[in-house]
């Protein structure tokens, strides 16, 4: 309890008791709470600022997380499309070239790839410039990833057809070299055995004794398989696609029917003596687009550069011919 005080007064000659007001009262207790007040709230404000709750610990734990794990997938996705242009620089430098493909159009690698509207949505939301930078890297590999894919479909499809024109192509002698005599009589112009005028002879004949295996010299159709008792004899004609056409002629036997598909040196018929012919041999031709044409080009598959030297030097050999 505090105590009482007194004032004197001047008129009564005495000390009278002091009388304080409940405002009075009240007044002099805030000023002693006041400072007790003050330091409370700026206490509580300090510790509100820089102490976490445990709750204000985990968001920021997980805010952490994400940010790492959207640079981490920002990283990743300029590496795959640092992959991709790799994969793009490589397709134009070999590949294309390889199989004499013209460039993939630019505008087909780009498409997909949207405007700024198209990350709108991420302007809003913290780290937006990371989330619009990693958006736009996986629409870019997005992108590019289809647009290779078909780019890759293109040469896909033109190395196939590279390789069926290959294995089409009539690329070996039609006799093997076991059997092969010699070559009596090459492509140009000589002197019919039998009419004794000077003629153009269309093919290459190959002299083998009757009964020598004849090979398809590449992949392709069996389209005539006929018996004619003059000319050829027997003959067979295969369809090589891609506008080559192969004759055997004079055979003495067939090993295949019209229609058959047939594989490079799989057996055809035998060697024969049929039709317009002075001796067993193979008359072999080659056509390409409707013109016939000289086979000694087209046999690399199956020769030494030697033997094909002296294929070249026998087949000039125009003084004998059996047909």
């Amino acid at each position: 309890m505090g105590k009482t005080k007194y004032k004197y007064n001047p008129k009564t000659l005495a000390y009278e008791e002091v009388q304080i007001s409940f405002g009075q009262k009240l007044l002099k207790g805030l000023i002693i709470v006041a400072p007790s007040v003050i330091i409370g709230l700026g206490l509580a404000f300090v510790f509100e600022t820089s102490v976490e709750t445990p709750k204000e610990k985990e968001l920021k734990a997980q805010l952490e997380q994400k940010d790492y794990a959207l640079n981490k997938l920002n990283a990743i996705a300029k590496a795959n499309l640092k992959v991709l242009k790799d994969i793009e620089e490589k397709e134009r430098q070999l590949y294309r070239v390889a199989l004499y493909a013209e460039e993939f159009p630019e505008d087909l690698r780009r498409m997909g790839i949207g405007g700024s509207n198209k990350y709108k949505e991420y302007e809003d939301m913290s780290n937006s410039k990371l989330l619009i930078e990693t958006a736009k890297t996986i629409d870019s590999v997005k992108s590019k990833l289809y647009a290779q894919s078909l780019s890759f479909k293109e040469l896909l499809q033109l190395a196939k057809e590279r390789e069926n024109r290959l294995s089409s192509l009539p690329a070996i002698q039609p006799v093997s070299n076991d059997d092969l005599k010699r070559t009596a009589s090459g492509y140009g112009w000589r002197i019919d055995p039998i009419y004794k005028t000077r003629k153009m002879h269309w093919g290459m004949d190959f002299t083998a004794d009757v009964g020598a295996e004849v090979y398809s010299t590449g992949d392709g159709v069996i389209v005539e398989v006929v018996t004619n008792s003059w000319g050829y004899g027997k003959e067979i004609v295969i369809d090589h696609g891609f506008g080559y056409r192969t004759r055997y002629a004079h055979l003495s036997k067939f090993e295949v029917k019209k229609g058959d598909k047939v594989k490079r040196g799989d057996l055809i018929g035998l060697v024969g003596s049929t039709g317009k012919s002075t001796g067993p041999h193979l008359h072999y031709e080659v056509e390409k687009d409707g013109h016939k044409v000289n086979p000694v080009n087209f046999y690399h598959s199956d020769l030494t550069p030697e033997e094909y030297e002296k294929l070249i030097e026998l087949s000039q050999n125009y003084y004998q011919s059996f047909d």
